[in-house]
């Protein structure tokens, strides 16, 4: 297979139509496995993806550091074509616990400073607060990447779940390649404003939860169980009659699915894919046999009939639940 590639806006790099998002391999659905992380990152770049996504905080650190492990022990060549994309800014405790965000130019370096060290990396490739902060104006954490990549410690500058102002606001102040924001089937936010906002200015998504955290890839079932430090617990969406309603959209999607000869997760990651070419999915495998579904969604081509189809069987805000906890979408300049 020879992979696609799709470009970061007008001013980032060139990368694989398909990310792969590695927070679940440090633990947010539950343990996970290094043995096969490292592997299926080893596949991933085998296949031609070569965007990671990570976060420093994910694991606290841990995930990072695996990346690390797993480029150092890749081969030469496709250690070369990976570029690394980094969230930084939330702030954890010990135990786990979350207590904000900080995006004020000091942490902004001193964060950086840090993953450096752990990916072993001289640079990193796209770099973005995790969060907007509410008390730092958006100048100044963008700001202080800019810096960063005048040193060239920092390539290219991103942004997260932020809403339109705040973008308009971040590209008045440097070039930014790219927002990362949950898209999928079911969480249809940005369609709204955010992403028109993207197409003026240039600047491409990144998709992550574009299987919902697995809701809509076909592998959940209703009396599925989640363990307390899986994220999925305390989602609104995964509980009970919640996850029930979602279940049904999903078993709705898996009829159209079927009938083109391909998997519910198939479908819903070529969904994405086909939303524009200024849009990369990050997709969330944990072993090589889930990266492999993913990256058939590649050789699914929706036609105008499937679309119509597809947005019958899941229209926009039929999903029950908010993607996250009140109090994490209270921290969202997404959703405002």
């Amino acid at each position: 297979m020879t992979m696609r590639t799709r470009k970061l806006g007008t001013t980032g790099p060139q990368v694989s139509a398909l990310g792969l998002g590695c927070m679940g391999m440090s633990g947010m659905y539950g343990e996970a496995d290094r043995a096969e992380s490292i592997a299926t990152i080893h596949a991933a770049l085998e296949a031609g993806v070569t965007l990671l996504d990570t976060g420093d905080f994910y694991g606290m650190g841990h995930n990072e550091l695996l990346i690390n492990e797993a480029l150092r022990t890749a081969p030469a060549a496709l250690r070369e074509n990976a570029l690394v994309s980094v969230k930084f800014g939330a702030l954890r405790g010990p135990d786990g616990d979350w207590y904000g965000f900080d995006g004020r130019p000091a942490a902004v370096k001193n964060f950086a400073a840090y993953s450096l060290q752990r990916l072993g990396v001289d640079h990193i490739d796209v770099y973005r607060p995790s969060r907007l902060d509410p008390d730092v104006p958006i100048e100044e954490t963008v700001g202080a990447i800019a810096e960063l990549v005048e040193k060239g410690w920092v390539r290219h500058i991103g942004l997260s779940e932020v809403g339109s102002d705040t973008i308009r606001r971040a590209a008045a102040t440097a070039p930014i390649a790219d927002l990362q924001i949950e898209y999928a089937l079911i969480s249809r936010g940005p369609e709204r404003e955010i992403l028109p906002t993207l197409r003026e200015l240039g600047i491409a998504v990144t998709a992550y939860g574009v299987l919902s955290r697995g809701l809509i890839s076909g592998h959940v079932t209703p009396d599925q169980g989640f363990a307390a430090n899986d994220f999925r617990a305390h989602s609104p969406r995964f509980q009970g009659d919640n996850l029930r309603h979602n279940l049904t959209l999903v078993e709705s999607l898996r009829k159209i699915a079927e009938e083109k000869g391909v998997s519910v997760a198939q479908i819903a990651i070529a969904w994405v894919l086909s939303r524009g070419e200024d849009i990369v999915p990050l997709v969330g495998a944990r072993t090589r046999q889930r990266l492999g579904e993913a990256l058939g969604a590649l050789d699914v081509t929706l036609e105008e009939a499937d679309l119509a189809a597809i947005e019958a069987a899941v229209p926009a805000d039929a999903a029950a639940g908010e993607r996250y906890a009140a109090e994490q979408m209270a921290m969202l300049d997404s959703e405002r």
